[in-house]
Parts: structure tokens; C-alpha cells; sequence
């Protein structure tokens, strides 16, 4: 069965689109393609992420990313050259805009309307990932970890899955576990912080550090560093997720407090993500030799390499080396939970969620 699978993450970078072949336990990608957000449509993302805003926005904002996210799919068969008449279902993540995963009143909002989708293309589409296994008991993430147990476990290497997208998580991947050894969580942030600094440092002329060249520049403040890493949140133990709620304007206007200069700022809040990931790990994966890393955040050669000096020992390199493109692995993802909710069979792992049992998730449109 041929399933598309879209993402669009909380680094608000644009839209992803997988097409995957799934036959039985067998799972080869036929094609990938991603286009970004136009600015406009970016910033009324942001403005019902960051801010109180009416339920007006988040309205209109729900249909128009789902004609976004069906005009995504139908211009990625045209570059892939995969034909919409052989895609037969389409699982959607639908953009983030909040999501409160600890506490007594867990909640979680994606929006992108499903009905649009499945009306412009004539194809089915599961939507609402995460809603199911908050209703379980569990924090409604990490979901990708089902299929990085997959994708990507080893019977004979202790492994670790990383994801570098807005927020950076991990699943720990014992060599020859069971899905219920899988332990996986959000480390902290990955690429949201840093993005958000150098659009103030460019007048939103950038959104992302290219290549790692300007935290290159800056000098990471240690004092800052140390402070920022003494979050209890590092030190709790897992099943933990975190957001822009964490670190979005509340967050980047602490650092600019520091009067410190933005370069420096990017800089410090570069090795704040390398740290936070390492330390992720160390404390509960120290057994790992492998890291497998896909996200934006792998192109951030000063990033990836602070990662792999605070690992000595450990292997990092990208999903490249393991057959998966890095920059298509979550909407690869979201096609195989979409399949298996296609087919009544659960999507969730209760070890990295929290969830009391496994659930079939999300909603069939």
C-alpha cells in the first residue's frame, strides 16, 4: 500500500511529504519532496503559538493549511513523479500549535483540517496522532519512536534514534529489545531557540543558522550555558515532552535580558542544544555507541559537531548511513502510523509516552 505521509514541525520550516511503499513488515520510500511555508502564513502560525489569539484564527487557520497540506501532496507527485492515483491513504501530523503533555490537564492542538485534504485529493487521511493516547493516559509524544524501533533497532548495537527538528528528542534503542525496552523522550530544544535568535539578528531576513556559520562566530557564554542547563527538566526522568511553551518568546526574551550580543547568543544557545541532547544520553542511555541523527537541525555543522565532542566514543552520524533520508524521517514516519491505524493496529509505545496501554491512534477523514 502506497501512503503519503505529511509533516510540518514546530521549526515551522514548511511542509514535508513522504510517499512510502508498506508491504507486510517491509517499508522502502518511493519518494520525498518539501516546501516551505510562505512567510506569511509562518508568521499566523506563530501568532496562535506565541500569543493569546481568537478562536477566529486558529479557524481559518485550520482550513487554509489543510489546502495547503493537499496542494503539498499533489505538487510533491509532480517533482517525485510518484502518480496521486496510486497513493491510497495520506497521514497528516497537522501543525502544533499548543501542547501541555504533563500535568492533570493534559492537552494537545494540531491543526490542518483533514476533511479538505481528503476532499481535494480523493484520498483518505488519518489526522489527529497524538489525541488518543493523551485520552490513554499518556503525554500525546514521542509517536515517532514506534517506527524508529522499526526502522531503526540493532540486535547487536545499543542505538540511539535523534530527531533535530524545533524541539530535539531521542529514542533509546537497546540492541535486541522488545518495544517495551524503548525508552524515548524530548531532550529539550533543537533548532527553535537558536532559529529564533537569528531572525532577530536579521530582521527576519533568516530563519535558521545555514550551515552553523554565524553561532561559528559568536562566543558561547559558559556562565549563560551553565545556567540554562540547571532546568530540572534535564534531570527528569522520562516519559517528559516539551514546546514552544518551553522555549519560545518567554525563553528567547530571558536571553536577550543577558544584554549579551546576538551572535554570542546564538552561539551559546548552539552548544544549550548539543548539551541537553548529550546529557539526554549519558544519563539515560549510557550504554549507546550509535547515534542516528534526522532533522533540520543535522545540516548545523557546528551543532553536529559540539554533539559529537560532547559523546567521545559514541558514533554520530546521520540516518543517511542507515538507508533514511534525514530530512524526510518524520513524514515517513507518520505514513507507517498511518497505515497501521488504517489496519486497526496500535501506533503507540506506553514506555515513551506514559500511556497506560498501546491505542490505535488518530482519526480516519
Amino acid at each position: 500500500m502506497r501512503v503519503a505521509g505529511i509533516m510540518s514541525g514546530t521549526s515551522l520550516d514548511g511542509i514535508d511529504v513522504a510517499f512510502v511503499d508498506v508491504t507486510g513488515k517491509r517499508v522502502q520510500t518511493a519518494g520525498h519532496a518539501s516546501f516551505p511555508y510562505p512567510a506569511a502564513v509562518r508568521q499566523r502560525i506563530l501568532d496562535v503559538s506565541n500569543t493569546a489569539c481568537s478562536t477566529a484564527q486558529i479557524s481559518r487557520l485550520n482550513f487554509e493549511l489543510g489546502e495547503l497540506y493537499a496542494t503539498a501532496v499533489a505538487r510533491a507527485c509532480t517533482k517525485t513523479g510518484v502518480p496521486l492515483s496510486t497513493v491510497k491513504l495520506i497521514g497528516c501530523h497537522g501543525q502544533t500549535v499548543y501542547h501541555e503533555g504533563a500535568g492533570a490537564a493534559k492537552n494537545t492542538l494540531q491543526i490542518g483540517e483533514a476533511a479538505v485534504i481528503a476532499e481535494r485529493l480523493g484520498i483518505p487521511v488519518v489526522s489527529n496522532f497524538r489525541t488518543r493516547d493523551i485520552a490513554a493516559g499518556g503525554q500525546g509524544a514521542p509517536l515517532v519512536p514506534f517506527v524508529d524501533y522499526l526502522l531503526l533497532g540493532s540486535a547487536k548495537t545499543d542505538r540511539v534514534a535523534l530527531n533535530i527538528g524545533g524541539i530535539a528528542n531521542i529514542t533509546i534503542l537497546p540492541k535486541g529489545g522488545r518495544p517495551e525496552h524503548v525508552i524515548a523522550f524530548d531532550t529539550g530544544p533543537g533548532n527553535m531557540v537558536i532559529d529564533q535568535l537569528v531572525e532577530r539578528l536579521t530582521g527576519g531576513k533568516q530563519h535558521f543558522d545555514r550551515g552553523g556559520s554565524i553561532a561559528a562566530r559568536g562566543k558561547v557564554d559558559k556562565a549563560l550555558l551553565d545556567a540554562l542547563l540547571k532546568d530540572r527538566y534535564f534531570r527528569t526522568k522520562p516519559p517528559k515532552t516539551a514546546g514552544r511553551e518551553q522555549y519560545g518568546a518567554e525563553f528567547i526574551a530571558r536571553l536577550l535580558a543577558t544584554g549579551q550580543a546576538l551572535e554570542n547568543l546564538i552561539a551559546t544557545a548552539t552548544a544549550f542544544t548539543a548539551a541537553t541532547i548529550a546529557t539526554g544520553i549519558q544519563r539515560f542511555a549510557p550504554a549507546t555507541r550509535e547515534v542516528a541523527a534526522a532533522g533540520g537541525g543535522v545540516h548545523n555543522h557546528q551543532l553536529m559537531a559540539q554533539l559529537a565532542a560532547f559523546l567521545p566514543g559514541v558514533q554520530v552520524a546521520t540516518t543517511a548511513a542507515y538507508g533514511i533520508d534525514p530530512d524526510a524521517k518524520e513524514a515517513i514516519a507518520f505514513a507507517i502510523l498511518a497505515h497501521r491505524t488504517w489496519r486497526r493496529e496500535p501506533g503507540n509505545l506506553p514506555s515513551a509516552t506514559g500511556a497506560k496501554r498501546s491505542v490505535v491512534l488518530g482519526t480516519v477523514t
